[in-house]
């Protein structure tokens, strides 16, 4: 949104106050004047200077954040707009359809339901879809010798499993059975695939050509009857399995695959399989799900062929779209100025458009479409049209809102035969809505701006451009930490470590430790990998979390309710040591910014914690971080990078009179 938008509001202070004010000290300056009545000529001078006092005041007292938004402007600082959550979306088709495929069209419409939203949240398919009758329903690990069924794991979604097996060895195989009455179509086939991290630290690699190369090379085939034939890979972003993404086969010939009954599935199937053709893994790949009929969407809204009104021909001209906010880039906007409806382009500004440019400029957040003033092209007036600006399409949509939970999504817009409505969901949880930046958080953002210039350099730049990721609450950079080796410092490593937002903002507490979704992890990649160097190797880290218990020993006053200590202190220390509210600036009352990442627990701080309304002395305080026990009155140190987490059992709190112990 433009910083216009923010302008201080002129003469917007009250006189009233003022005029009392001044009745308020004639008593004391001029005790002779004892008429102070609206009626004497003498008040009508006071509210005289009183009127004027108050434009003068209104004024100057809006200079100073006048021209920092100036500045701003100036530096091209805008609030950064609403940006719409993402989701990967299933579209399951009927048993009983008929066909091999079915089309869902580019912009198919699902609604999630929102407690507390009016209306629901709409998201729309990124492309077009070719879906499958045929069911991915079976899913064998080949070890050579030993086959495994994994398709209740496959189906279920929790722990994940083995590729590749335990072992993974050149010749292991991940076979996906179809099941399905009809002829196997021949047409590419799009395979979305979640990989499953196995620890806190499991990173995201950065998704750009300088990326670590695949670690492996995977060989898709399909059976024939007799055996596997090849099959192209036509897209892999997986990079062989390593990280979430999709995989596009190339079709299979007509004819070509047959069902058999393979390995330890009984029914007959039709098969495709990725071989290990070569090289090896680190780790061995654990998926948590392989889908088919599965496309990225937003939450967004497409508007087609609105009019927005007619020129006159004037300069400085706007006109206002019906729905706001606008995507970026989302926008066709057509004039006719007597030879039909030409395209015209947006641009940020008008500095560097002349008298013959086509430009106009787009404020997304209000909807408001801006065209040149004198010295610019303005558009002509047409007598011959009744509305000569039209914008043939736009989209609609963003909020932080849009990040709804799995299967929520499941509301189908229209009509789809063959789809089974029943089926249409999201398998995991959307992410990357964000809600319009405030302003206090772009001043903040124009100081590391000027300072990085667009690019990440140094540990601040890293962290500052993570967090401006729609879903990322912190951020922290570690240079020279690479996930696979975290005892040696790697040259050109960094790895950045991110923390979501809560999922519900008024009960962050809920969720003691916040961990980001791979799909927000990809959104901070395609970021930072804008702005890194070129000879940079980035990693993306979900945080990692030390289980802390701890065990006190709380003296309180006679007339003090055990339970409601008891309970205050539970909350108190679950607010001090949580990663998004926590930390020594947070209050019994209020969130702090989180704790500090590897921070260490000071003694005496977490003392003063428990002394709260009633609470005479803290006894007996003992620490317990993961398997380690630490002395009394001694500090804790957290450090490499890490946050903490309570564990259920963490908090023994005997709470006891001054007189008398009582447990609570």
């Amino acid at each position: 949104m433009p910083l216009r938008n923010e302008y201080p509001v002129i003469d917007d202070r009250r006189y009233a106050d003022l005029v009392a004010e001044a009745r308020a000290r004639i008593p004391r300056y001029t005790s002779e004047w004892d008429d102070v009545n609206d009626n004497e000529p003498g008040m009508a001078v006071v509210q005289l200077m009183a009127w004027m006092s108050d434009l003068l005041i209104a004024r100057l007292g809006r200079v100073p954040k006048l021209n920092y938004l100036k500045f701003l402007e100036l530096l091209g600082i805008e609030l950064l707009p609403a940006r719409p959550a993402r989701a990967e979306l299933s579209f399951p088709v009927q048993a009983t359809y008929a066909e091999p495929t079915l089309i869902v069209p580019l912009h198919t419409q699902v609604a999630a339901e929102v407690p507390g939203e009016e209306r629901p949240v709409v998201f729309e398919t990124e492309k077009a879809l070719v879906a499958l009758s045929a069911r991915l329903d079976a899913v064998q690990v080949d070890l050579g010798l030993q086959t495994t069924d994994v398709s209740a794991a496959n189906a279920e979604v929790q722990a994940g499993f083995l590729a590749f097996g335990p072992a993974v060895r050149v010749g292991n195989a991940l076979m996906l059975g179809f099941d399905s009455p009809l002829e196997f179509p021949g047409v590419p086939i799009d395979l979305a695939v979640w990989i499953a991290r196995r620890d806190a630290r499991a990173p995201f690699y950065v998704d750009s050509p300088l990326a670590t190369a695949p670690p492996a090379t995977l060989a898709w085939e399909y059976w024939n009857g007799k055996d596997w034939y090849p099959l192209d890979t036509l897209r892999d972003d997986t990079a062989a399995l390593t990280r979430s993404g999709h995989v596009l086969l190339g079709a299979a010939p007509r004819n070509g695959p047959q069902r058999a009954v393979l390995g330890k599935v009984a029914a007959p199937r039709y098969w495709l399989r990725a071989r290990l053709a070569g090289g090896a893994y680190q780790r061995p790949p654990r998926l948590l799900a392989v889908r088919t009929n599965t496309v990225p969407a937003i939450a967004a809204q497409s508007v087609d062929a609105e009019i927005a009104g007619r020129s006159t021909g004037m300069p400085d001209q706007v006109f206002q779209l019906a729905q706001h906010p606008v995507l970026a880039g989302s926008l066709a906007l057509e004039v006719d100025e007597g030879d039909g409806l030409q395209p015209w382009q947006e641009v940020a500004d008008f500095l560097a458009s002349g008298p013959d440019d086509a430009h106009y400029v787009l404020n997304r957040t209000t909807g408001e479409i801006r065209f040149h003033g004198i010295g610019g092209r303005i558009p002509v007036a047409n007598p011959n049209r009744p509305a000569n600006i039209v914008a043939r399409r736009y989209r609609v949509g963003g909020g932080a809102h849009g990040n709804v939970g799995a299967g929520v999504i499941t509301t189908l817009r229209g009509s789809l035969p063959g789809i089974d409505t029943e089926g249409v969901g999201n398998l995991f949880p959307a992410f990357g809505g964000a809600d319009e930046e405030t302003l206090d958080a772009a001043r903040e953002r124009a100081a590391a701006t000027l300072k990085s210039h667009e690019r990440a350099v140094t540990r601040d730049d890293f962290a500052l451009h993570a967090r401006q990721v729609g879903g990322v609450a912190r951020a922290q950079a570690l240079p020279l930490f690479h996930p696979a080796f975290p005892n040696v410092e790697v040259p050109g490593v960094v790895s950045v470590v991110v923390v979501p937002e809560a999922s519900d903002p008024q009960r962050p507490l809920d969720d003691p430790a916040p961990q980001p979704t791979e799909g927000l992890l990809r959104e901070v990649c395609a970021q930072l990998d804008q702005r890194r160097l070129a000879t940079t190797e980035l990693y993306v880290l979900a945080p990692t979390y030390r289980m802390l218990r701890l065990s006190a020993t709380l003296t309180v006053a006679g007339d003090a309710d055990l339970a409601a200590v008891r309970q205050a202190a539970l909350l108190a220390l679950r607010r001090y040591f949580h990663a998004l509210v926590g930390g020594e600036d947070s209050k019994p009352d209020a969130d702090g910014s989180g704790w500090p990442f590897g921070g260490d627990i000071h003694y005496s701080r977490v003392v003063q914690r428990l002394l709260l309304p009633g609470v005479a002395s803290v006894d007996d305080l003992l620490f317990r971080l993961d398997d380690t026990d630490y002395p009394a009155c001694a500090n804790v140190p957290v450090g490499g990078g890490a946050l903490l987490r309570l564990a259920d059992d963490a908090l023994a709190l005997s709470v006891r009179y001054e007189t008398s112990e009582v447990d609570a």
